[in-house]
C-alpha cells in the first residue's frame, strides 16, 4: 500500500511540476527541498515526510491533499463522481510521525473544498514551515475525539473533541498530541483560487 501512494505522489508531483513549467532546480529553490529528494520522490523511490511534503505542495501551489490526487493522465482512469468509497480513500503515514491522513474528498473531483480525516499518535508532533503560496488556502481543524495542541505563528490553542478552529495557511503551525491517547480530527481547506471559478 505505501508503494502504491508513493506512486502516486510521485506521478502528481511530477505532473503538477510539467503543469507549471519548472525545473528540478526551480522546484527545488521554490520549496526549499533538495533537487535530489525531489528526484528520489518523483521516481517514487522515497517515502517523503509530511514536512517535505508541504513544502513541495507549497512549491507546486497545491495542498498537501493535492498531492493525494490522482494525475491527469493515468492509466485507469478513477471515476470522477462525487461519491468517494471509503476503499476508495487515499490512505497515507507519516514515515516521521506515523500520523495517518485520509482524503475523504472524491478524486478528481474539482472542487474548492477538500475533507481530510487524520489520525494522530499520542505525543507525536509535527511542524509546518508553510511557505508563501500563490493563492490563500484556509483550513479548519475539528477535533473529533483526544486533544490537540495547534500552534499557529506565536498562538497556542488547546482542542478538546467538538473544538473546531479557523486558520490560514501562510504561517508556521505545529500539530501535537500531549495526550496519551491517539487523537482523531477532520481538517476542511479551501483553496481561494477554486473558490473563485
Amino acid at each position: 500500500m505505501t508503494d502504491d501512494v508513493n506512486r502516486r505522489i510521485a506521478r502528481r508531483v511530477k505532473a503538477l511540476r510539467a503543469q507549471l513549467g519548472i525545473s528540478l532546480t526551480g522546484l527545488a529553490v521554490k520549496s526549499g527541498v533538495s533537487r535530489s529528494m525531489i528526484s528520489l520522490v518523483e521516481r517514487g523511490e522515497s517515502s517523503p515526510t509530511a514536512v517535505v511534503l508541504e513544502k513541495l505542495a507549497a512549491g507546486l501551489d497545491t495542498t498537501l491533499a493535492g498531492l493525494f490526487a490522482a494525475p491527469a493522465a493515468t492509466a485507469t482512469p478513477e471515476p470522477r463522481g462525487p461519491v468517494a468509497r471509503a476503499a476508495d480513500q487515499v490512505e497515507w503515514r507519516d514515515p516521521a510521525s506515523g500520523y495517518r491522513r485520509r482524503n475523504l474528498t472524491a478524486a478528481g473531483l474539482d472542487v474548492p473544498l477538500q475533507l481530510v480525516e487524520v489520525r494522530f499518535p499520542a505525543k507525536a508532533r509535527v511542524s509546518f514551515d508553510n511557505h508563501t503560496r500563490a493563492t490563500r488556502i484556509h483550513q479548519q481543524v475539528w477535533i473529533i475525539a483526544g486533544t490537540m495542541e495547534l500552534t499557529v505563528g506565536h498562538d497556542l490553542h488547546r482542542l478538546e473533541a467538538g473544538d473546531c478552529l479557523a486558520l490560514q495557511l501562510d504561517q508556521p503551525l505545529m500539530f501535537h498530541n500531549p495526550g496519551d491517547k491517539p487523537a482523531r480530527y477532520l481538517v476542511a481547506l479551501v483553496d481561494e483560487r477554486r473558490n473563485a471559478r
